[in-house]
Formats: structure tokens, C-alpha cells, sequence
């Protein structure tokens, strides 16, 4: 099992011919991920490692019978990508860009809404199936085949708390990053809800951090719905001055919401394990799946 992607999943990477997007295609084919095709306008009729490109979205999808984008457009145009995106009925659309004008990520997902997709991002290191599919830019090697859920708003935190999991024997059924960005797709609350559903997850990992309320909502939903799987935490920022941006666009204090304690507490009143570095975490799983 698991969510959103998946072995059968057939991808269109925008802005293949890009340095990033050519760089990455090649290791997620690599991977085994069913990369499909391509979508840079003017670039119609090349080939990136073998996967054709095409000008448009259109074009593509009477080619191939893809059923999810990813995203490497650089920020200006990225909401265009992510729309023609949205409008091919692709789902879900991973947006790994950052950078990208908030008024554009709130457009975005309001046409996101209306039509039911789902993006996952921007600003995110992407999703991994361990040994099926990864749609993003993280070091496939680290991850394995497992009983743990992982969801995260810190890229390299992802890979890092992963590389333990794996270390300590406890594999992945999907690992997400929801992107860093003040403005993003999915929500804490909607992957908890996916790993709730999914009978492959057994314990959930999420990493988050100072900025915003996605944590304390998290914290609400699993103390409201008496969140059935164990779940442990690692928020990053806790030495962070108020009002100091810190790495990502969403990650800023502003007064007392949004700083490490407020979500610590939360999180904690609601039955969580709070890990204080990130390499606990998997013992905290660990030491509860027993």
C-alpha cells in the first residue's frame, strides 16, 4: 500500500530540458519511477534520456496516459506550469520549485480546490514509495520498504531523519514533504488522514517546524479524532529568535504563535512524542511499537 503514488503512477515532468529537471529525470528513472514524458514549450520534439518532449500539456497526455506532474519550472513560471498541470487532470502535481510569489501559490490552489487536485509542495523535496516510485529530488538510497509514515515541512531533515529510520530497521510506506512555503497544497491534517486509511502505515514520523499553525492543527485533529496510530515528532527552530526568517518562507515567528514551544506543547497535549534531536524519533517509534 500507499498514498498518492505508487508503482501503476505515470509521470510528466515540466521543464525536463532544464538543468534540474534533466538531472533529476535521469535518477528518478533510475529509480524505477515511469517517467513519461516531458513538457517544455519550444523544446517539442527532443528527447531527454529517452523520455520525449513535448510543447504542451495536450500534446503529452494524447501521447502518453499519464496520471501525475511534476514540477521543475523556474519561480515565474511555475504557477502557468502548475496550472496547465491541474487543467490536464494530472494528480497529484508535485511543485519542487521555490521561490515562487505567494499570490501566485494562493491562485494555484484555489484552481487546485475547484477541481479536487492535489499539489504536494511548492517548495518540497517531492514523495518517495520506497521501492516503487520517488517524484523528487531526494536520495532514493536512503529510503526502505517499512511500517512508518513520514511527512515533513524541511527537506533536508527528511533525509536525515529517513537515514535513522532505515538505520534502526524501521522502513517507509511513503515519505512527503509538504513543502516549506506559507502557502502549500497539502496539510499535516490531510497526510495524517491518508496514513490513517492506509493499513501499511503503523506509526507516523512528522517533522515540523517554527512558522505558521500546521503543527498545531495536526496536534488538534489527532487529539479531536483520537488519532488511532502512534505518532512522533521532531520540530526544527527551537533556538530561533521571534521575527528572524529561518531557511524557508514559511519558517518566521510572529509573536507567540508559530514559535517551537506553543507547537511542542500542543503536539505533546495531544498524546504526540516530542523528539529533542532527530535522530530520536525512530527510537520513540520504535519503543511504542512494542
Amino acid at each position: 500500500m500507499a498514498i498518492l503514488v505508487g508503482s501503476k503512477t505515470k509521470a510528466i515532468v515540466w521543464g525536463i530540458t532544464g538543468s534540474q529537471g534533466t538531472f533529476h529525470t535521469q535518477l528518478m528513472l533510475e529509480y524505477g519511477t515511469k517517467i513519461v514524458a516531458g513538457v517544455t514549450p519550444g523544446r517539442g520534439g527532443k528527447e531527454v534520456h529517452g523520455v520525449p518532449v513535448f510543447d504542451t500539456a495536450q500534446e503529452a497526455m494524447q501521447k502518453t496516459k499519464a496520471n501525475a506532474a511534476i514540477i521543475f519550472v523556474p519561480a515565474p513560471y511555475a504557477k502557468d506550469a502548475t496550472l496547465e498541470a491541474i487543467s490536464a487532470n494530472l494528480n497529484p502535481v508535485i511543485v519542487i520549485t521555490e521561490g515562487i510569489p505567494v499570490k501566485d501559490e494562493i491562485q494555484v490552489m484555489q484552481v487546485a480546490k475547484q477541481k479536487n487536485a492535489v499539489i504536494i509542495g511548492p517548495n518540497t523535496p517531492g514523495i518517495i514509495i520506497p521501492n516503487q516510485c520517488k517524484l523528487g529530488i531526494m536520495p532514493g538510497h536512503i529510503f526502505k520498504k517499512g511500517p512508518i509514515g513520514l511527512v515533513s515541512r524541511s527537506g533536508t531533515l527528511t533525509y536525515e531523519i529517513a537515514a535513522s529510520l532505515t538505520n534502526a530497521g524501521l522502513g517507509q510506506t511513503t515519505c512527503l514533504g509538504v513543502g516549506g512555503d506559507p502557502v502549500v497544497g497539502l496539510s499535516f491534517v490531510d497526510v495524517l488522514e491518508m496514513f490513517r486509511k492506509d493499513p501499511a502505515t503503523k506509526g507516523i514520523a512528522m517533522i515540523g517546524e517554527i512558522g505558521g499553525d500546521a503543527e498545531e492543527m495536526a496536534a488538534e485533529y489527532i487529539k479531536r479524532t483520537r488519532y488511532p496510530k502512534k505518532v512522533a515528532a521532531f520540530i526544527a527552530g527551537r533556538a530561533a529568535p521571534p521575527g528572524k526568517r529561518m531557511g524557508h518562507a514559511g519558517a518566521i515567528i510572529t509573536g507567540k504563535a508559530g514559535t517551537a514551544e506553543t507547537k511542542i506543547e500542543s503536539l505533546r497535549r495531544a498524546g504526540v512524542k516530542i523528539a529533542v534531536k532527530p535522530g530520536e524519533i525512530a527510537k520513540l517509534l520504535k519503543l511504542r511499537s512494542h
